[in-house]
């Protein structure tokens, strides 16, 4: 059977050998795995893949396992249901919003350029994770080029600008520094497609300093300014803590993350610890998610949710909703 793979697929193919660290051939792999069509002549590719991000994994870590070997600062393992790159000038709030959102420690000063290195963090949505990393500013003499490298391999960026000190300059500043690096926000692909090894991921505009409802109409007209760039823009005050849950659901929604959850036969649905999918996802990726057990053997699965009524029973390729909830049987 054909697999009829689409072009964006050869895209990430070719970045993919273009690759120099296995976190970066590991994020491809992903990325071609996302892309691949779901049909049995693709069955074969799937597994070829998924084995390749297997021994890349285990390389990995019997790297980091050999004594005297220096892990990069700038090698941060992902955790949680997303990687968020958090990006900016100096003294825009990155770092006391990472605080604020998240656990990490972090040291938050008034004067530029106290951030050195990235740290992580987990942010909580709900009851979904999400992985935060404070990195150090994208100005200067001096940027160390692995931070490039850490922005490449993360799943999206969040652009952190000053609404009280020319926040448009400063937007298009990073970005021109990001392109400089063959880095492109989604929303810019189609002016810079074709590009060697260009990485195009999301972006979302975070306007810092939203004090108060005045600021909030400065805000307005910066969005008036920037009619017809299509990279969204939230409004936040990391002092006052303006608008914080808006930030996280856009960042939510931004990674393209939907939750489903278990109902083992015989027992209620586990509503606190949900499965973190991507949207589109089937109840094949699902199953897979759960244990490679049911992947193997799955007989039939029921749906409740949006888009079936309760107990429907639905192949492996039926594209689960967001809060859909999964009963999974096998042939053992």
């Amino acid at each position: 059977m054909p697999t009829n793979l689409p072009p964006d697929y050869f895209k990430a193919e070719e970045q993919f050998r273009k690759a120099i660290t296995n976190q970066e051939k590991i994020a491809w792999l992903e990325e071609m795995l996302a892309i691949m069509p779901k049909h049995k002549g693709t069955d074969h590719l799937k597994s070829d893949l998924r084995r390749k991000i297997s021994r890349l994994k285990t390389a990995d870590t019997q790297k980091k396992g050999r004594p005297g070997r220096q892990v990069s600062a700038f090698h941060i393992d992902k955790e949680g249901a997303g990687q968020v790159v958090v990006l900016g000038p100096a003294n825009t709030g990155k770092s006391a919003l990472v605080a604020a959102l998240t656990n990490a420690k972090l040291e938050v000063a008034p004067y530029p350029f106290s951030t050195w290195g990235p740290t992580p963090g987990m942010m909580q949505f709900e009851n979904v994770q999400i992985q935060l990393i404070d990195t150090p500013p994208l100005e200067g003499e001096f940027i160390e080029p692995e931070l490039f490298n850490l922005i490449r391999i993360a799943d999206m960026a969040l652009l952190i600008v000053d609404l009280q000190a020319d926040p448009i300059g400063q937007i298009e500043a990073t970005l021109a520094l990001l392109e400089e690096h063959r880095i492109i926000p989604q929303h810019l692909q189609r002016e810079h497609e074709g590009g060697l090894r260009m990485k195009y991921m999301p972006v979302l505009g975070v306007v810092n300093k939203c004090d108060d409802d005045a600021m909030d109409k400065d805000f307005e007209a910066l969005c008036e300014l920037m009619e017809g760039d299509e990279c969204p823009l939230i409004p936040i005050s990391v002092t006052a803590e303006r608008h914080f849950e808006r930030l996280k659901k856009a960042i939510y929604d931004t990674l393209g993350l939907m939750r489903v959850y278990s109902h083992p036969p015989g027992k209620e649905p586990n509503f606190e610890s949900p499965f973190v999918l991507k949207v589109g996802s089937t109840v094949e990726d699902f199953a897979g998610k759960v244990h490679q057990d049911f992947l193997v053997n799955l007989k039939s699965a029921k749906v409740w949710g949006s888009g079936a009524f309760d107990g429907q029973m639905v192949s492996r390729d039926y594209v689960l909703r967001e809060g859909d909830v999964v009963e999974l049987r096998t042939d053992r």
